[in-house]
Order: structure tokens, then sequence, then C-alpha cells
């Protein structure tokens, strides 16, 4: 759990009242708790989405096993539904509270970022495609909201990186 409170208080943006949330959630047992990962280009246009059959198009995540830092549970299901293996960004993206399935309450999610190449090759678990969808584009998904928000995110990427190359 502290690792979870840690990123959350890192984490680039918060959506949902997701810090206080989790300041309640820690009194009691909160399950699941979920981590998704933020894959844009290095350009920083398009990002890497699966296909839920439920959610549909969202990021690539999924539960945090008992045990199991949320980071590292972000890692693990970036491999798993992309086949992609790259270095999550030091800083958290995003800190949000939502019910990822109809039967659970809500619950808080970390959203990592990471920067990879639109031309490695990916690798998508059986029926659940995974594909590049461009920021400025929509896509059909139960979280609609996702779009203005990773698309927030990979400007806030792109303009630290101009600075940065000063």
């Amino acid at each position: 759990m502290d690792e979870v409170v840690a990123d959350a208080r890192l984490a680039a943006w918060e959506f949902d009242g997701a810090r206080a949330w989790l300041e309640e959630a820690r009194r009691h047992p909160m399950e699941p708790l979920a981590a998704e990962v933020w894959v844009t280009d290095p350009a920083f246009e398009y990002v890497l989405l699966v296909k839920h059959r439920v959610r549909g198009w969202v990021p690539p995540g999924g539960k945090v096993e008992l045990g199991e830092a949320p980071r590292a549970a972000a890692a693990r299901e970036l491999l798993e539904e992309t086949g992609l293996h790259c270095e999550l960004l030091r800083e958290p993206a995003a800190v949000a509270v939502r019910s990822y399935r109809a039967d659970w309450s809500a619950t808080l999610g970390l959203s990592y970022a990471a920067v990879a190449g639109r031309d490695v090759p990916l690798a998508g678990e059986q029926n659940q495609p995974v594909a590049w969808f461009r920021l400025d584009t929509g896509w059909d998904s139960v979280f609609p909201e996702d779009r203005e928000r990773i698309h927030a995110h990979a400007r806030r990427l792109e303009a630290a990186r101009v600075v940065g190359s000063r």
C-alpha cells in the first residue's frame, strides 16, 4: 500500500478526487487496485490501445495482484497484452477512481507512461487486438474521458522534452 500512496502522490494528473479517495480507502481493504500504461509514440501523436471485450479500446492494464507493486503490475500487463517490454517513465501519469466492472465498487487506478516506436512488433492476447490510435481522433471506449487525459499528458511530455532539449 505504501507504493500505491507514493505513486499516487507523484502522479502528474489527478482525476475524480483520487488522492482524497485513497486516503479514505486506506482505512478499509481496497480490492481490486488497477494499473495501466499510457504508451505514446516518440512524436506524442499516437497511443497504444488494446480492445477489451466489454470496455472497448483501452490502455493496456489490469488488476494489481496481491503483494505486487502497481508499477510492476503495469509493466506485466503491458507485456502480456501487447508483447511490449519497455521502461515506464519515472513519474506516474495519473491517478483516478473508477469502476472497471459493473459488479465492482469504485477503485483506484494508477496510470503509468511509456514511449515506444510504432514500428516495434506487437503481440496482443488472443481475442484482444492491439493497435495504435491517433490522439487527435476518438476511439470506442467506455471511458471516453481517457482520450483527452492521455492527449493532455502527451502534450505535457512533449513540452518537457522541448524544454529539456534547450
